[in-house]
């Protein structure tokens, strides 16, 4: 039934007012593990299924999301340079939330449209490719989410676990890491929720006939200290020549151990990372992202030079209101304030500008003078800035004592 539904609510036999009685009913009395595990393959069968066979061990990486989330433009790198190929097919931001694809294409010249003849050529060849989803990847699943959304329906484990395993599964790669994000700035608020959802895309996979690795991650305030996509672009580039965020870099090295233990490259965890680190140090992973970069169509400049990539016109610093320690941040404001500056889309048909954001000078747990800089704006429009500066000061919370310290990874499963 669940297959009959997907199959002609795709072709359009079944109207939108149809579909969305069965997807109310999903949201209001949940699914079972069988009834979860039928409409994610359904969703997959719906469309290409990507056959990576050739490549050998594929390890495909997916983030739940947040704020300043760059870890796929480091990681992917450092994982190709250690042989372990990467095909990978990204998303682009919509609302305050950032997109890969969109962060490769503020590099001058890089195309994320690829055939997949190509996109597999090149893995083959350097071991590497980052691209937008096919067309034809899924296509329930982009049906039934604009109608989640339309109607109000999107916050439902069933329905979050499905429409993203589906997409894994069509994709192609037979071990799967997942970044389960919670916090303020996440799609799950409360813990309890991020390790619902983390268990049932687990459950999904494993049915699938997947390996299934995932971390419950901390997104209570941004990842790093970059919001916008050259921005980010730059600070992965940093931090791949070794000065990158602590933060940042602790999360890069907990999901890039889980992935070499997924593709046999490493027995544990300590031996992982210290592989990861020799990539970084080494500079095999920075070549590799240059490399990868000049196979789809950038000159690669901007990886040893990304004073080169877009650059906003103000540099607006944001003085701290008042002295104390910084007790929080409301992560989800921050990523309103780079959409209010134009880095983000209120539509899929929206104009990004690539070179606007956020650069954080403090975080949570850090003391601030008053008069002191929280966070520079990088802005191309006078009056965007005023409302993304105003916006920006309300993220804020001040305390007289010093906030305990939230961990980086909350589980793993």
């Amino acid at each position: 039934q669940i297959e009959y539904f997907i199959t002609n609510y795709t072709n359009g036999d079944i109207t939108d007012y149809q579909a969305a009685a069965l997807i109310m009913a999903i949201y209001i009395n949940g699914m079972d593990e069988d009834e979860i595990t039928d409409l994610t393959l359904a969703m997959a069968n719906s469309g290409d299924i990507l056959n990576l066979s050739e490549l050998g061990i594929v390890v495909d990486k997916h983030s739940t999301g947040g704020i300043g989330d760059k870890v796929t433009l480091i990681l992917a790198p450092i994982i190709a340079s250690l042989r372990i190929p990467v095909a990978k097919m990204s998303g682009r931001g919509l609302g305050y939330t950032g997109g890969t694809a969109d962060k490769l294409e503020s590099i001058p010249g890089y195309n994320v449209v690829l055939e997949e003849k190509e996109f597999i050529q090149n893995v083959k060849e350097i071991g590497i490719s980052l691209i937008t989803q096919t067309a034809n990847l899924a296509p329930a699943d982009k049906k039934i989410y604009a109608l989640r959304d339309s109607i109000n329906c999107v916050v439902s484990i069933p329905l979050i676990a499905s429409s993203i395993m589906s997409k894994k599964i069509a994709s192609g790669a037979d071990k799967i890491v997942l970044d389960v994000t919670y916090g303020s700035g996440a799609f799950m608020k409360r813990e309890e929720d991020a390790f619902a959802l983390a268990e049932e895309m687990v459950t999904i996979g494993k049915n699938a006939g997947r390996q299934m690795h995932t971390l419950i991650t901390d997104m209570d305030q941004p990842l790093g200290y970059a919001i916008g996509n050259a921005l980010e672009v730059k600070e992965a580039i940093a931090t791949l020549n070794g000065s990158g965020p602590e933060d940042f870099t602790e999360l890069v090295l907990a999901l890039g151990s889980r992935m070499l233990i997924a593709g046999k490259k490493a027995e544990d965890v300590a031996s992982a990372e210290k592989m990861l680190r020799q990539s970084i140090q080494n500079g095999d992973a920075l070549r590799k992202l240059e490399a990868f970069v000049k196979a789809q169509g950038g000159t690669g400049e901007e990886v040893s030079h990304p004073e080169k990539l877009p650059a906003a016109s103000m540099q607006i610093a944001v003085p701290s209101p008042q002295s104390g320690y910084i007790s929080h941040i409301q992560c989800d404001e921050i990523g309103v304030c780079s959409l209010l500056l134009g880095g983000g889309r209120e539509t899929k048909d929206s104009v990004i500008d690539l070179s606007v954001g956020l650069e954080l000078k403090k975080k949570v747990g850090d003391y601030v003078e008053k008069g002191e800089t929280l966070a520079v704006l990088h802005a191309n429009d006078q009056e965007k800035a005023g409302q993304a500066e105003e916006r920006f000061l309300r993220a804020y919370r001040f305390s007289e004592t010093q906030p305990p310290k939230r961990p980086m990874i909350f589980g793993e499963i």
